[in-house]
């Protein structure tokens, strides 16, 4: 008998992992898979002192990046609720 993998052994394996995870979520995990080893492999490389690549900067469009206005926004939503906030602590404990 021998040790190796044998082409049914890894026949059993793909079926095993299908019915895990589901077909719909194999492409995500491959890629995820291979994001990791590439990662792996670019520090692997800066450990062992070779330059390493930049990984690759995606940069958000002009639409989702939020400007200034955006933040001051935020500050004013927040400064409103922890008014709320107190507001409600008061009623709580006046009644």
């Amino acid at each position: 008998m021998l040790n190796g993998l044998q082409p049914w052994h890894l026949i059993i394996l793909v079926l095993i992992v299908v019915l895990l995870f589901g077909a719909k979520r194999l492409p995500d995990a491959a890629r995820s898979i291979g994001k990791s080893m590439k990662i792996f492999k670019a520090e692997t490389k800066d450990l062992a002192g070779e330059p390493a690549a930049e990984p690759e900067k995606k940069e958000l469009p002009a639409a989702t990046a939020q400007p200034a206005a955006a933040d001051q926004q935020v500050a004013e939503l927040q400064r409103q609720l922890d008014e709320l906030k107190k507001q409600q602590e008061q009623q709580k404990h006046a009644s």
